[in-house]
């Protein structure tokens, strides 16, 4: 064993510990004005004006390739204003549900730093909240048309055993009792999210990195995977306009923001942050009637390096960042479109439920027939069923049901594909020219 002499041995111990303070701090820095921050809520809110929470930041904010503002950290908010939901109340009411829906404006006004310093912050409101859906194209699929109907009428079913299976089934289900009264209180929901803009600079003094950080998490990112003969680039950027398929065409130019650097094997930076990625909209088809749902397609050719450099890729859309509400789904093309829904199941089993009333069975109380057999408007639609003491009345009633369930599902204009500005998607790229971007020295 080497010993040092206590004075020598005492400085090599201060210098480690200030090298180690050092690599795990998140280094100060400035946050322009225009950054997205994805804020999401981590519980239920009552949806009340003036209520204060908080919300994590969903991705880590990178200025000049380093780590300015790490996942997690916390931004506090207040429900500012409450404005009517229009078509989610004539949606409800159409099922016997008379919530006066809301949609809720919020206003984040500080960020709080790992050591508990709270900064203001400069930004809009926000109220396209929803939660988050991350979309990933699946593997191409095997088979012909009969194998691809059999996977969409798979994953349909899963989605809706899923309901009963997930976790927090107890809370899903008791909202689903709750969808069922003519009122029931109103809420922001777990894991609603909103990408906000900073509107002036703010200064973010350096800080120890959180705990759960790599100390290395400030200079190097994962790598990209190895390459071979070509790298292939995994980029997280932020869509600089917002798109639809009912407005865009094909041939719109469109283009993203790199949020994080991609680094090269030798960790070189090969991406970095700020960088643009140019692409068009290869297909674009509105929504039409008869639950035709649209259709979004676009791809990028370019990236544009700060300095103006550009290098030629050819990328595809892996993922994104959707509101669940939407409810989309990618394909393995990156075609994006609303998810398949059961047109067939859900119908058959109303119109099963409607006939119940006319049913002779005598094992079964006329009064239960008919509370069963009217299910078309809500418990309302199941009171009236029950205390008309008529068959027919409930059989209407059960028969409403089917009806608006048969024209939301084939009759009436399917929904089209939206994202909005500063949606987050991931593009794989791979250089056509394999330069390499040295990092840039201070």
């Amino acid at each position: 064993m080497i010993r040092f002499p206590l004075p020598r041995a005492t400085s090599l111990l201060l210098l480690l510990s200030a090298t180690v303070f050092v690599s795990c701090q998140t280094p100060a820095g400035i946050l322009p004005a225009g950054t997205p921050l994805p804020l999401q809520i981590v519980g239920h809110l009552p949806m009340r004006l003036g209520e204060a929470f908080r919300a994590e930041l969903l991705y880590p904010v990178y200025v000049d390739n380093q780590i300015l503002l790490p996942a997690k950290t916390i931004f506090i908010g207040t429900v500012t204003e409450l404005h009517s939901d229009h078509s989610r109340r004539i949606q409800a009411r159409i099922n016997g549900d008379f919530t006066p829906f809301h949609i809720p404006v919020v206003r984040f006004s500080q960020v709080v730093l790992a050591d508990g310093t709270g900064l203001p912050i400069s930004a809009g409101p926000a109220t396209d909240g929803a939660s988050i859906l991350r979309l990933t194209a699946p593997p191409p699929r095997k088979g012909g048309f009969v194998r691809k109907q059999w996977d969409t009428g798979m994953e349909i079913l899963h989605s809706q055993i899923s309901v009963f299976t997930a976790p927090e089934k107890g809370d899903r289900l008791l909202q689903l009792v709750y969808h069922q009264l003519p009122y029931h209180p109103e809420r922001i929901e777990k894991g609603t999210a909103w990408t906000i803009e900073t509107t002036e600079p703010l200064s973010i003094p350096a800080e120890p990195a959180l705990a759960s950080t790599p100390a290395n998490a400030t200079k190097t990112p994962t790598p990209a995977p190895p390459d071979n003969g070509r790298p292939t680039w995994t980029i997280q950027a932020y869509l600089s306009d917002p798109l639809s398929s009912a407005t865009t065409r094909t041939g719109q130019p469109i283009q993203a923001v790199v949020a994080e650097p991609v680094y090269n094997r030798d960790h070189t930076i090969a991406v970095p942050q700020g960088a643009l990625v140019i692409g068009a909209v290869t297909q674009a088809k509105p929504a039409r009637s008869f639950a035709r749902a649209g259709t979004l397609h676009f791809d990028f050719r370019q990236v544009v390096l700060p300095g103006g450099q550009t290098r030629n890729v050819q990328a595809s859309l892996t993922g994104a960042d959707a509101t669940s509400a939407t409810k989309l789904a990618m394909d393995s093309e990156g075609r994006v479109k609303p998810a398949p829904q059961d047109k067939i199941m859900i119908p058959l089993l109303l119109a099963y439920l409607a006939t119940r009333p006319l049913d002779e069975d005598r094992g079964v109380s006329e009064g239960g027939k008919n509370f069963v057999g009217a299910n078309g408007f809500g418990l309302i639609g199941n009171i009236i069923g029950l205390a008309g003491g008529s068959p027919n009345i409930a059989t209407g009633i059960g028969a409403y049901g089917t009806a608006v369930s048969v024209y939301r599902r084939w009759i009436a204009r399917g929904k089209d594909v939206r994202f909005v500005r500063d949606t987050r998607i991931i593009v794989e790229a791979t250089p056509r020219e394999s330069a390499v971007l040295k990092p840039s020295m201070p």
